[in-house]
């Protein structure tokens, strides 16, 4: 019995066997039948696609790792998918260090937890805005109902020494209202600063610091918003994947500071053909995404591959060193939402026609076939 448990066990893979990630090397003899057996074909294949990965590379089993995996196979990381492949292409292997490397600078991470933080700081503030409000205006009224029997006290005639002494006791405790007053107004202009400055943190984790675009994770939430919206209106929705081409080259010849100023020239050009219907935010590196609501993706391309032809008559110089940078260009991939299960899937089909373009020598656009 205890052999046919070690043999079950070794055949869903080990520990990623009883976790869900088995690998499975041979296709299943039949396709899903319906809509729901496809969903769970979808991600049972997920599973064994993160499984194999962390398997044949050797890297732990780690939060950390199934995470970075997950990423990529899900569609959700396609740069990182890119320069996996690459590296299988030339024979070398995915090591941790690689891959910890290669994730020190992503931008993409969980944030879910500093979301819920952020979240609780702005309604912390939020009553304690209402508290203070609400405790200054008791603390005003008092001190005004107290200020007025005071005067009373000290107008009665004949007063002898047991009502001054109150009087003079009001009077004391007037003054200590009147500096709680102070106190809690001046508690309620840091609250006000202190939401404004949590607002423009908020609004900063959102754009990418060099080109000034819209960042992965700001794009990841329109993309899931216009995916609602149109999917209700009925309307198209496409997605495209932009990367400079030889941008490597470029860092090499003129230096990483040159380098940025052609990511910025490359994304001032995307952002021309970009508009409330049109969605540009900066993925990392040198890659651009592009969501087009209300455009098939045909007429997605065309705007694109405007833009592409563009940039590619230009003639870039180096202002440092006067040097030429010689042809700008970019290769792009298209791909539309609405013909994949899931957005992730989307995004994976428009990183592979780009991978298609720039396969097929660079400074193109390619539709997805899907």
């Amino acid at each position: 019995m205890k052999q046919e448990h070690r043999d079950s066990h070794a055949a869903g893979g080990g520990i990623l066997g009883w976790l869900g990630f088995g690998r499975q090397d041979e296709a299943p003899e039949h396709a899903p039948a319906n809509a729901m057996d496809r969903s769970r074909h979808a991600r049972q294949e997920l599973m064994n696609r993160i499984g194999a990965f962390l398997l044949d590379n050797r890297l732990e089993i780690t939060a950390q790792n199934l995470t970075t995996a997950h990423g990529i196979f899900a569609g959700l990381n396609p740069g990182l998918k890119r320069r996996i492949d690459r590296l299988e292409e030339e024979g070398q292997q995915v090591t941790q260090t690689w891959l910890d490397m290669a994730t020190a600078s992503d931008s993409e991470r969980d944030d879910s937890a500093v979301d819920k933080l952020v979240d609780r700081l702005e309604r912390g503030i939020a009553d304690f805005s209402r508290t203070t409000a609400t405790a200054r205006t008791a603390t005003s009224e008092y001190g005004e109902a107290l200020e007025q029997h005071v005067d009373q006290l000290q107008a009665v005639p004949g007063a002898d020494d047991l009502i001054s002494d109150l009087a003079e006791y009001a009077r004391a405790m007037l003054e200590r209202s009147r500096k709680a007053e102070a106190e809690l107004r001046h508690s309620e202009q840091e609250a006000a600063a202190l939401r404004r400055n949590l607002d423009r943190a908020r609004r900063d984790a959102e754009i990418d610091y060099l080109t000034g675009l819209p960042n992965r994770r700001a794009f990841e939430a329109v993309l899931e918003k216009q995916y609602r919206d149109a999917k209700a209106a009925v309307e198209p929705l496409s997605v495209a994947f932009c990367d400079i081409d030889h941008f490597k080259a470029v860092n090499d010849t003129h230096g990483h500071e040159a380098g940025d100023r052609i990511i910025c020239v490359v994304a001032k050009t995307l952002a021309q053909i970009s508009d409330d219907n049109c969605h540009i935010a900066r993925h990392g590196g040198e890659e651009f995404v592009m969501l087009f609501r209300g455009s098939t993706p045909e007429v997605a391309l065309q705007k694109l591959d405007d833009a592409r032809e563009m940039l590619a008559k230009r003639r870039l110089v180096n202002r440092r060193t006067q040097e030429p940078f010689g042809q700008v260009t970019f290769s792009g991939g298209v791909a539309n939402v609405f013909g994949y299960d899931t957005t992730g899937e989307a995004l994976a089909a428009a990183d592979a026609a780009l991978y298609e373009a720039k396969e097929a020598g660079r400074n193109q656009i390619r539709m997805a076939q899907g």
